[in-house]
């Protein structure tokens, strides 16, 4: 195919610049909020099986639904004249990062400002932790936290399945993920139930979580914060999270910036105490919290790009 060939090579990047300058539609119902709903009919529908069958009805659905909304995607994708148009909104409603830039700045902005309360009602919309407590510090270091894991769940993950096959396979993977937030909590109620969406996107999220890392080292040398030996410590920080995925680029982030993540914090009104990712003395403060921004925006950004131009050159030979 032509590299600059319409719409193949044009869809991806019409989505990224879509995602960043709009961000959510307020008045729409996000293709996430169906998906939600579906599960929650199949959760019910689930929960009547005998117990010992859950496990296997958890495999079945991500097996089941990521099937079934690639083949509507692609239909949808398909239909004479519109097709584009569905294609393009779909491209652009399944990356995230413009929304997840526009709310990390709205808790900085408010923390820089001494509203620490509003801070941390904020960060509550962000993070599934308690942030009822949170220190400023504490709000920083959440705050860098889940924006560095996010940039990778939510752009570079599911803009390089965009690449790779276009809306229908982009929103393949956002089901598995969308399954893994809702169903792939290590608690009793979906240790079974889940295990199959959580398996299945870490998966899904191996390659894009290295590839953030990397972006996020490469974006903090370009821009004169270079920790020497930094990959490694990135690995074995990386390698003492419970997620195979999460900790890369928490960890990248971490030690560009100079600040530790991680540390203690509470979920579900549980006490938790999360490996601790970065320089251990290192702390944020207002000017890390904003330079931050800059590092993410410039990695997450650099490398779909990269991608982009990447498969674009592949496919054109």
């Amino acid at each position: 195919m032509d590299i600059f060939g319409f719409p193949g090579f044009w869809l991806p990047f019409l989505a990224l610049a879509l995602d960043l300058a709009v961000g959510d539609p307020a008045r729409l119902t996000h293709p996430v909020q169906l998906i939600g709903r579906l599960l929650d009919a199949q959760e019910t529908f689930i929960r009547r099986l005998p117990e010992g069958w859950l496990r296997a009805a958890g495999i079945v659905a991500t097996a089941l639904n990521a099937a079934a909304v690639f083949l509507v995607v692609k239909l949808l994708c398909a239909i004479p004249y519109v097709g584009f148009a569905v294609g393009l909104y779909l491209a652009y409603a399944g990356l995230a990062a413009g929304q997840l830039f526009r709310e990390g700045r709205d808790v900085r902005l408010a923390l820089d400002e001494g509203r620490l309360a509003d801070a941390r009602a904020k960060l509550a919309g962000l993070v599934t932790r308690n942030t009822s407590a949170m220190t400023e510090q504490e709000v920083r270091a959440a705050l860098a936290e889940t924006t560095s894991e996010n940039l990778n769940d939510g752009l570079v993950a599911p803009f390089l399945f965009l690449i790779l096959g276009g809306p229908a396979l982009l929103w393949a993977y956002k089901t598995v993920s969308t399954m893994d937030s809702m169903w792939g909590y290590r608690t009793e109620r979906y240790e079974k139930l889940g295990f199959g969406c959580a398996k299945a996107d870490d998966i899904l999220a191996f390659i894009p979580a290295r590839l953030t890392a990397l972006a996020i080292l490469g974006a903090g040398w370009c821009l004169g914060r270079r920790p020497e030996d930094a990959f490694s410590k990135v690995r074995a920080d990386a390698a003492e999270t419970s997620s195979p995925n999460a900790g890369w680029p928490m960890a990248a982030a971490a030690w560009v910036m100079d600040a530790a993540v991680g540390g203690p914090a509470v979920y579900f009104g549980e006490a938790t105490q999360k490996p601790v990712l970065g320089p251990h003395e290192g702390r944020w403060d207002v000017e890390k919290s904003r330079e931050l921004f800059k590092v993410l925006g410039f990695a997450g950004v650099g490398l779909c790009l990269l991608l982009l131009l990447y498969f674009g050159l592949l496919m054109s030979m």
